[in-house]
């Protein structure tokens, strides 16, 4: 068997996909499909993102929060 360089591996399979892609074009209506559903992917993993924060922000501002009561706990039992 010949050994195959990646650069003829590539070409390769472009050539083949090309020559699928050519007998199986998508409609329009396909295309609008997968346009619409890569947006949708897009949309999501923003909303993911934008959770991902907003948790985290009210995380840091909680332990905030908490560290903050408990400096007026230990300089309020020091004062007494």
């Amino acid at each position: 068997m010949e050994s195959i360089n990646k650069e003829e591996l590539v070409a390769i399979l472009k050539e083949v996909i090309n020559e699928s892609v050519e007998s199986h074009p998508l409609s329009d209506e396909e295309v609008e499909w997968v346009r619409l559903a890569i947006q949708e992917q897009v949309r999501r993993a923003k909303f993911r993102q934008a959770v991902i924060d907003k948790t985290l922000i009210g995380l840091m501002s909680a332990a905030l929060l908490w560290l903050g009561s408990r400096i007026v706990d230990i300089v309020m039992a020091h004062w007494k």
